[in-house]
């Protein structure tokens, strides 16, 4: 080790600071006073915001307020899910095993027998050619 020359630090100095206060802690009621105390120099911004616009209602808001026709989906008509029960006990079959014919699900011919359904046009037809019932239309 004698030729080596003069050892030196290689290291440099680390200095460890607080971090810097975030915007919510700079608008903090005791941080805003305490800087008045201590004379420093204090921005206030007030913030702008346009109350017209944002309390009226759009054209389309108005529009949609102004409307006085009740919506509602189509249910299934009285005629249709008589039609629907008659021709299904007159098969003997429950609404599971008529389900079963048509490839749905239980629910769907319950909702029909109940009046809930909406009706879909592709599902009566089914209904039609499992039962041997005309439906839809005069009879």
């Amino acid at each position: 080790m004698a030729g080596i020359g003069p050892l030196t630090q290689d290291w440099e100095p680390v200095v460890i600071r607080k971090k810097a206060p975030t915007a919510a802690a700079k608008k903090d009621e005791k941080v805003v006073n305490a800087a008045r105390r201590a004379g420093a120099e204090i921005e206030s911004v007030k913030k702008w915001t346009n109350r017209a616009a944002s309390s009226s209602t759009s054209l389309n808001t108005r529009k949609l307020d102004e409307e006085t026709e009740n919506l509602a989906h189509d249910r299934v008509p009285t005629e249709l899910k008589k039609a629907i029960m008659h021709a299904r006990v007159e098969k003997k079959l429950t609404q599971a095993q008529l389900a079963q014919l048509i490839n749905e699900k239980p629910q769907i011919i319950q909702e029909y027998e109940s009046g809930k359904a909406i009706p879909n046009q592709q599902i009566i037809g089914k209904l039609e050619r499992a039962l041997g019932a005309k439906l839809r239309g005069k009879k």
